[in-house]
């Protein structure tokens, strides 16, 4: 986009890449909070810190994640 057209723009470009980031953000925060699982961070993670090991797919993570928190195969427990 050239100056003269982000002049005219609604939002500018700067403050639409910062609201775009915020809003990520947001979204991660209430995801977490529900206890649904970031996904795209875990692959980003695995992708830097473990690039021999292989990333699970969404369902495969998304059922380890359950597992994790919630027990595990041994049904539900509360506490």
């Amino acid at each position: 986009m050239d100056t003269a057209s982000e002049s005219r723009a609604l939002v500018p470009l700067e403050h639409f890449r910062t609201h775009k980031r915020v809003w990520r953000r947001l979204v991660q925060t209430a995801r977490l909070c529900c206890g649904v699982p970031d996904y795209d961070n875990y692959v980003r993670h695995m992708l830097e810190k473990h690039p021999d090991r292989e990333v699970m797919d969404y369902p495969t993570f998304f059922r380890e994640r359950q597992e994790a928190r919630y027990g595990g195969r041994s049904g539900f427990r509360c506490c």
